[in-house]
């Protein structure tokens, strides 16, 4: 009876094809973000991504990610809630990657039951890294004397404007290898049964799409919308999910004023930010 109905419709009122939610992940992976930076984190994504799963008739969510890494912290946010939500609402992720997924990037990747990739993507990077500037001489040039007052005599471990200590590296080194551990294990469980036993996998190479393929870290070579038609026909409507903005262009909640002093400081400081996100981009040739 209802079928009957649905068809007497005028066509433009009809849903004849399977709508599959499209949730997009882009950007470097960090909690804060400024006014130059388009940064990804949970608290940015979890809105589009509840709204995905909660689309009853869709048999699957698909996730584009474009990401060149970042916070590993956020990155395992965002994959737990991808399988969290996944596990709950019972729906297929299908992973797509656009230019890069790489550190973080893939760790978010991970989420998919499937990962797809365009044969020019950038894929991988499985490896942890720490980066900065050392100014230990910079202040006697300039007449600056620093004073620094702790209660704990690794309070200012790694301070920029000291001349580094074996020991000081030798810690950063540890956790360094703890959090690689983490993604390792993650990339196993994953993974596992379609992963090479090439041994550089783990070494935080990159690799093209054509390369992952062979090294079993994504499932196929496609583009999302010609995937998508292979699987759910021709009618499929990929439809993208987004998080409300507000009347300031921000994304909602988590508005936020300063005064003009904490706007000039902002932008100063959003400057090196964007500065330190190009350079990430970068490395990956993007």
């Amino acid at each position: 009876m209802f079928g009957f109905l649905r068809r007497m419709l005028p066509k433009r009122f009809r849903n004849d094809g399977v709508i599959i939610p499209v949730v997009r992940l882009s950007g470097v992976i960090s909690a804060g973000g400024g006014p130059l930076r388009q940064t990804l984190s949970l608290a940015g994504v979890s809105q589009a991504l509840e709204k995905a799963f909660d689309m009853k008739t869709a048999p699957a969510v698909a996730i584009v990610v474009n990401s060149p890494g970042g916070s590993p912290v956020q990155s395992r946010m965002i994959y737990n809630r991808i399988r969290d939500l996944a596990s709950e609402k019972k729906k297929k992720v299908l992973v797509f990657v656009e230019d890069v997924a790489a550190s973080g990037g893939y760790m978010i990747a991970l989420a998919g039951d499937e990962i797809m990739a365009d044969a020019t993507s950038i894929v991988g990077s499985i490896g942890v890294v720490s980066g900065g500037f050392g100014f230990p001489e910079l202040l006697k040039k300039i007449g600056v004397e620093r004073r620094v007052y702790t209660a704990g005599e690794n309070k200012v471990i790694l301070d920029p404007f000291k001349p580094e200590k074996e020991k000081d590296i030798e810690y950063l080194k540890s956790l360094q290898l703890e959090i690689h551990k983490v993604f390792i294990d993650m990339v196993l469980e994953r993974r596992t049964g379609k992963l090479s036993a090439d041994e550089t996998v783990f070494s935080g190479l990159f690799w093209t799409g054509n390369r992952a393929l062979e090294l079993g870290l994504i499932d196929g070579l496609g583009d999302m919308r010609q995937e998508l038609r292979r699987r759910f026909g021709d009618k499929v409507k990929p439809t993208l999910i987004t998080t409300p903005r507000s009347l300031f262009g921000r994304k909602a909640p988590g508005i936020s004023l300063a005064g003009m002093d904490g706007l000039g400081a902002g932008l100063a400081s959003g400057l090196a930010e964007a500065a330190e996100e190009k350079a990430l981009w970068s490395r990956y040739g993007l």
